[in-house]
């Protein structure tokens, strides 16, 4: 028997509070990237959100029984344990409260927008009707403040997955909640369930906004004076200095430079990240303050962890015990057990864990970062460890994505590609000119595939830093029977090679991720031939 902890109660309303992307960055590295309130374009040639195919496509899901959801997006204080922010969230906490259905039911959300900017509403990871995939420009206009929208959609398939707004940075504040898709004739057998949301934050520190952020960055680096900076401190953990989380030119009456440098990984081939977020999270907690998840001795807990995070890859180890893992991105992989695993943004992992006797830490290592966010698991008497806490397991074995194989249930047939898709990431933080292809994001351009393809995208990385790429709409198939994903990992320098199956008309997006990245140009669209 599952046990339902707090997070796991089906069929929640949700209230939800909302942040949107201030118009904060007039300098020309942003022009042309705001799509925040634009309706979509009339797609030429290439099959339209809301054409006869995307309907033909949702009835062939089966939609069945409705469960009914209500979110409002608005401003609120936010309590991270100790320290309390204003930001925008969906409803008062953080994360958003999770919304929990069964595959084969009709999910029907309302959205109603309390922001005083407009915001949007991704569903990350699910394949589900185009026009509402939430992504304003190209599938659907966005919700206007004071307006509301509601989407309604089958859900095709179960597992693990999560909502977000595609509007700006608005990701980076609160607006961000788990997407749960159960199983009616789920295989694994556990008596506990822990839903773990990681998350990197720096909205109302300081007076910090993603919006400051996003103007600091996209000027780039090459007006800095970098002679001034202390490069000696870049990377280390300064969540207890107000305002140092970052170094370079202040972002004025917005708070202080967020810009990071010298944050480096060699499991991220290096650079790890641009922004200096000054806090980490487990469930919109400080480590100072961490939850507390609850079991007896020997029990078996599933536990579902989601990568929320704006420029932040995760490290996650539960001191003292072995991982198995189960799912990725919601699909099931032929099961394998580590000590650690590495999440991108956007990423999600299954694990299956028998718990021992005592108190333990589950610590999430912001990757490249020297910073933690943490979790405890009590299942007996003994002392909490310190917030600072490092396991031994974070430096002992760790599975990627590479490692693992598709279930063979999942696994896509053989059949060799009849498209390939060039997509060469390109640009660098020195003029922030994130790109694909060495074009900027433009919602007009689009990559043509066809209906029933087996579509290869085929990523390059000629960048300096890693990438998470994300293609909505779709799952793909890492090579060698690899595992069903719809957000992978590209390190610099690296190619990776991905194959789906182009059975979901309509226009898709194809993006980075690191939100600052996606912001400053390196997002595209891939469209359905008509």
């Amino acid at each position: 028997m599952r046990t339902p902890t707090r997070r796991t109660v089906l069929g929640a309303a949700l209230a939800a509070a909302g942040t949107g992307l201030l118009a904060a960055c007039s300098a020309d590295p942003m022009k042309g990237m705001d799509h925040r309130g634009a309706a979509p374009t009339t797609p030429g040639g290439f099959v339209a959100p809301g054409g006869p195919e995307v309907a033909a496509a949702e009835a062939r899901r089966t939609p069945g029984p409705e469960r009914k959801v209500a979110l409002t997006a608005t401003e609120t204080t936010l309590d991270l344990g100790g320290r309390t922010v204003r930001s925008w969230a969906y409803g008062d906490r953080l994360p958003g409260q999770e919304v929990r259905a069964t595959v084969g039911e009709t999910l029907a959300v309302s959205l109603a927008n309390h922001l005083p900017q407009p915001t949007s509403l991704h569903w990350h990871g699910l394949a589900l009707r185009n026009d509402m995939d939430g992504v304003p420009g190209v599938t659907q206009a966005a919700v206007k403040a004071g307006a509301s929208f509601d989407h309604r959609f089958a859900l095709a398939h179960p597992g693990t997955y999560w909502f977000h707004p595609h509007s700006g940075v608005q990701q980076d504040r609160g607006l961000y909640a788990p997407l749960i898709v159960e199983d009616p004739k789920e295989p694994l057998r556990y008596d506990k369930e822990w839903v773990v949301v990681l998350d990197d934050w720096l909205d109302g520190v300081d007076g910090s906004t993603p919006d400051a952020v996003l103007a600091e960055l996209a000027r780039g680096m090459g007006g800095m004076d970098h002679s001034a900076m202390d490069h000696s401190a870049m990377g280390h953990d300064r969540s207890g200095m107000p305002g140092m989380a970052g170094a370079g030119t202040p972002s004025g009456a917005a708070g202080p430079s967020r810009m990071l440098m010298g944050a480096r990984s060699a499991l991220l081939g290096g650079d790890a990240g641009d922004v200096g977020h000054p806090f980490h999270l487990v469930n919109g907690r400080l480590a100072t303050a961490p939850e507390t998840f609850t079991a007896k001795p020997g029990d078996r807990v599933r536990i579902r962890l989601i990568n929320a995070g704006g420029d932040t890859a995760y490290r996650v180890a539960l001191g003292g015990h072995e991982l198995t893992v189960t799912h990725t991105d919601g699909f099931p992989v032929e099961q394998a057990t580590t000590q650690a695993l590495l999440l991108g943004m956007g990423e999600r992992y299954d694990v299956l864990v028998t718990v021992k006797d005592g108190v333990f830490p589950l610590t999430a290592l912001a990757e490249g970062k020297n910073a933690t966010a943490l979790a405890l698991l009590r299942t007996g008497g003994g002392a909490a460890p310190d917030a600072s806490v490092r396991p031994a397991e974070l430096d002992g074995r760790l599975l990627g994505a590479a490692q693992l194989k598709a279930d063979p249930g999942v696994r896509l047939p053989a059949k060799a590609p009849d498209r390939t898709v060039p997509l060469e990431l390109t640009g660098g933080m020195a003029k922030a000119d994130w790109a694909f292809n060495g074009r900027r994001y433009d919602p007009a351009q689009r990559y043509p595939v066809a209906a029933g393809e087996r579509v290869r995208l085929e990523f390059r990385n000629s960048t300096s830093m890693w990438h998470p790429v994300h293609l909505h709409g779709h799952t793909f198939a890492l090579a060698g029977d690899g595992p069903r994903k719809d957000t992978a990992i590209v390190l610099p320098g690296a190619t990776l090679a991905v194959d789906f199956d182009a059975d979901n008309p309509g226009l898709w997006m194809v993006h980075c991720h690191n939100v600052y990245h996606a912001e400053t140009g390196m997002m595209t669209v891939l469209g359905y031939q008509a």
